[in-house]
């Protein structure tokens, strides 16, 4: 069993781990996906340190994941409604499989659970195939078809899935 540590980003350094880590997992995962490109467009609108900033005082709650103590990943998520939406699961390529990015999913469970949210929201884009598979295989269902402008000449063209949040009975 892998040794999974979520640790919640604090400081100035943990911003900037966070945002070395959305350089080199975007890279690898998301060039065949949206091309080079967007991908700096979005690691420069959405993944710096001066976003992620405004995302934390904008009420974002952003976790780092670590495999014995060694950074792997990163989440992100806020609330919307009875919602929580995850806004970002990132996991770097050597360690995918191995149950981290579930682990990260159950933390999310039990703090939307403390916060009353019925559903964890996401959206994914349409071609990221195996990470559409790894979440309906979680528990997620496709609800709708989303495509957003989001500046210089790219869009978001993704599916919105959610799944329940189930509460265990007392």
């Amino acid at each position: 069993m892998v040794k999974t540590t979520i640790n919640e980003v604090k400081s100035s350094n943990d911003i900037s781990l966070v945002e070395m880590l959305a350089n080199k997992i975007w890279h690898e995962h998301y060039l065949p996906i949206i091309g080079r490109e967007q991908v700096k467009y979005m690691l420069g609108k959405f993944q710096s340190t001066p976003a992620i900033k405004r995302q934390i005082q904008d009420g974002a709650n952003y976790h780092l994941l670590f495999e014995q103590n060694h950074p792997v990943g990163y989440f992100c998520y806020h609330y919307e409604n009875d919602a929580l939406f995850l806004s970002k699961i990132y996991v770097a390529k050597e360690v995918r499989g191995k149950g981290i990015g579930k682990r990260a999913l159950d933390f999310m469970c039990k703090e939307a659970k403390g916060q009353s949210a019925k559903v964890i929201r996401l959206t994914v884009n349409k071609f990221n195939l195996g990470t559409i598979a790894a979440y309906k295989q979680l528990g997620f269902e496709t609800k709708d078809s989303v495509v957003k402008d989001i500046g210089g000449g790219f869009v978001m063209d993704d599916y919105l899935m959610e799944m329940p949040i189930v509460k265990k009975a007392v």
